[in-house]
């Protein structure tokens, strides 16, 4: 009889090594699970390409310049729930000055996928550079044109239609434009 509570008790020791184990596997796992698929990270958003067209220009006399940009914008959500954004502005500047304002309308990028869209943009320079001719006027004359893009995508990022998380993607990209090849010479994204 002595014998026989010996085996039970290394059979119920046995259990609960094997209980222990499985609840300590089972924590990692949710852990990893948590550290990996449940951190909610900022998307990014990136002008990929620019069009130039229409380009009209004068650098003597009242310096001035006009066009339409067609901007391929791209959104790469990396995390595993979608990102729906608002409707939002791009703004195009030169210098400090807004010249040129374009629409994003509200979408969704999908789970650790890239939403792009084209946005129209159509750039004038107005009175409002009046204080910086003599800048505008140097930049006309050599050729290229400095502008600058800048957008916030505000909008939540749903995980498994329950955990929602507000993130706001910023977008600040320079480019240059050439001026007699009316082309885009130089585009880069923060």
């Amino acid at each position: 009889m002595l014998e026989s509570e010996k085996y039970k008790k290394m059979q119920n020791m046995k259990c609960y090594a094997y209980i222990v184990a499985g609840v300590v596997f089972q924590t990692i796992i949710i852990l990893v699970f948590a550290l990996t698929v449940m951190r909610i990270k900022t998307p990014r958003v990136r002008v990929r390409s620019v069009t130039v067209q229409n380009l009209n220009y004068n650098a003597s006399g009242a310096p001035h310049f006009n066009m339409t940009l067609i901007m391929e914008i791209a959104v790469k959500n990396t995390n595993f729930g979608h990102f729906r954004f608002e409707n939002t502005t791009a703004n195009i500047t030169f210098g400090s000055v807004v010249v040129g304002r374009g629409e994003i309308i509200k979408s969704r990028a999908r789970a650790r996928k890239t939403k792009r869209m084209n946005v129209a943009v159509d750039i004038v320079s107005s009175s409002a550079i009046s204080d910086g001719n003599d800048e505008l006027r140097t930049e006309l004359s050599s050729g290229t044109l400095r502008l600058a893009g800048v957008a916030r995508l505000r909008g939540k990022v749903t995980l498994m239609k329950m955990m929602k998380k507000s993130k706001t993607a910023e977008m600040n990209c320079t480019m240059t434009v050439n001026l007699s090849s009316h082309a885009l010479q130089d585009l880069d994204c923060e």
